[in-house]
């Protein structure tokens, strides 16, 4: 008798390891960004593939490019298993406003910078949801709602923008259709051919809650970005001196 193929067997991540993932290419994505992009060892040519030549650099920030994705689909499991969906908000902003020295520093070394941190496309992306789920039944009100969101992170010119926003919201409306969620919305940001490799991990989700457990662990994988940014903005004033 033939086999049938079970995708259960291949769900053996919690929610904590996909943290756990999403935060170790993160940061290996920011040493690039911070520290890599100026070291001539780094930039040298390993290789070429169709005339496109490959360096160190390159590798590490195409690896990096699949940390959004997990951190957004981690973002829509939490909007819906939170107990307090208010609360979870309060705190997205409020690691928005604390990551914006950092982010402001690494990218200008300055206390203001003219784009906002990545934590405010969270919560942007936690208000679309909050306004879609509150306003189902009214769709004038959640038109004007999303609408507004979208400006403001136009506006904001929070990371990933707009896209960012978008992105959240469609993984959160397509969370019981897996193919479509993960063939489309790849294509939502730049490089698919690239995003397309950050659902392999949440395809391999398996519902469960993991060993991030307590406040102080959430607010320590919370706080880990904008400490991680003040160091490698540390770092690189001393080797760059900038």
């Amino acid at each position: 008798m033939e086999k049938r193929f079970d995708a259960n067997r291949f769900r053996v991540l919690s929610g904590s390891a996909i943290k756990m993932i999403a935060l170790a290419v993160m940061i290996l994505d920011h040493i690039g960004a911070s520290l890599l992009i100026k070291a001539p060892f780094a930039n040298q040519t390993l290789f070429s593939v169709f005339s496109h030549n490959i360096t160190l650099y390159w590798i590490v920030r195409a690896v990096g490019r699949l940390a959004f994705p997990m951190y957004c689909f981690l973002l829509t499991e939490g909007f819906r298993y939170t107990r307090s969906r208010e609360k979870y908000g309060v705190n997205l902003l409020l690691f928005a406003l604390i990551s914006e020295i950092p982010w402001n520093l690494e990218h200008s070394g300055r206390l203001f910078f003219k784009t906002q941190n990545v934590f405010f496309t969270l919560f942007l992306g936690f208000l679309a949801m909050y306004f879609y789920e509150k306003y189902r039944n009214d769709q004038r009100k959640m038109l004007f709602s999303l609408l507004a969101i979208f400006v403001v992170s136009i506006v904001l010119r929070s990371d990933y923008g707009s896209k960012g926003v978008g992105f959240i919201l469609f993984l959160y409306m397509m969370k019981d259709h897996r193919a479509v969620r993960d063939i489309v919305g790849s294509c939502f940001l730049s490089n698919p051919g690239i995003v397309i490799f950050s659902f392999v991990p949440i395809e391999m989700y398996n519902s469960k809650r993991g060993f991030i457990r307590t406040k102080a662990a959430k607010y320590l994988f919370y706080a880990a970005y904008p400490v991680h940014i003040l160091i490698l903005y540390f770092i690189r004033n001393a080797v760059y001196g900038y």
